[in-house]
């Protein structure tokens, strides 16, 4: 269980980055933290990992008050963590084994359980055969899957996943997407911050929204929106049209925000993710007639 008690937080320049935060993740939730860069979504994160210290309130994970954790705990305290990150961190001078055996090293596991262990995951994350592959030599999805798959290694209690398909393309995001429902379907807590819109309306776990570091809404099934919504309609996607670009030209814009143009069985044109098909059935917001997720 993590539970944030009247967090705040405030940088020695004075920036506040969270103002009297309060929410609680119970054992073996999926949870989204969404909002616009600088609303506080990583200092969230930091204060977990225990890289940053609040200002005020208490943060408890799993009856452990963090603000009171002593420093020689918290070593200890991040082996219940698996972290993904966005720009992967993987050390470029080892191979795919060793990125990944390298976290049971640290924490002492013996040889015959790293030999063990470790050609198993990576034979589940789809990367059989390039043991010996090193971090240059794979792609961003398959370097993704080597971040992930050392991020459940060690089997944690609680996995956060900062932005894990920032620097994907939408096919990719999917499967590292599904790939953390499955290890929430395990038991784990999933924590996943993301400002992909089309991933979290698909996937219609918890979203916790974050604004100007505020929590302003926390809504189970929850979509991307800081607008409340009519009731979502079912639609059937009749015809795909055109591969388009929802803010053509933005900063920081990735393939991933790349979405394609389909006609609605009324005749409504509207932008969905790639991965949707014709066929497929989309809840989508009557008012601003927005897509919401698939059925």
């Amino acid at each position: 269980m993590i539970e944030f008690k009247n967090v705040c937080k405030e940088y020695p320049n004075g920036f506040i980055a969270l103002k009297n935060i309060n929410f609680k993740i119970t054992a073996g939730e999926f949870v989204f933290i969404i909002g616009a860069s600088g609303a506080g979504k990583t200092t969230i994160t930091k204060l977990l990992l225990k890289e940053e210290e609040v200002s005020k309130g208490r943060i408890i994970v799993n009856n452990t008050d963090l603000t009171r954790m002593p420093d020689r705990k918290i070593p200890y305290y991040r082996r219940s963590l698996g972290y993904v990150f966005q720009d992967f961190r993987l050390l470029p001078n080892m191979t795919v084994f060793d990125n990944i055996a390298f976290a049971m090293r640290v924490i002492g596991e013996s040889g015959s359980k790293i030999r063990k262990l470790v050609p198993q995951i990576i034979e589940t994350i789809g990367l059989k055969g390039k043991e010996k592959s090193y971090p240059r030599e794979l792609s961003g999805g398959e370097q993704q899957r080597v971040v992930l798959a050392r991020a459940v290694i060690n089997k944690p209690d609680i996995i956060i996943a900062d932005e894990p398909t920032g620097n994907l393309d939408p096919k990719m995001s999917l499967e590292i997407m599904e790939s953390l429902e499955r290890i929430n379907k395990m038991g784990k807590t999933v924590i996943v911050v993301t400002h992909e819109k089309a991933l979290v309306n698909h996937f219609k776990k918890r979203v916790i929204t974050i604004k100007n570091g505020s929590v302003i809404n926390d809504q189970v099934g929850g979509a991307y929106s800081y607008k409340k919504s009519e009731t979502p309609q079912l639609y059937d996607i009749q015809r795909k049209l055109e591969v388009a670009n929802t803010e053509p030209g933005a900063k920081g814009d990735t393939v991933s925000n790349v979405t394609k143009v389909a006609t609605l069985e009324t005749g409504l044109l509207i932008q969905v993710p790639l991965f949707i098909n014709i066929g497929d059935r989309v809840k989508v917001d009557t008012r601003s007639k927005e897509y919401l997720g698939r059925e």
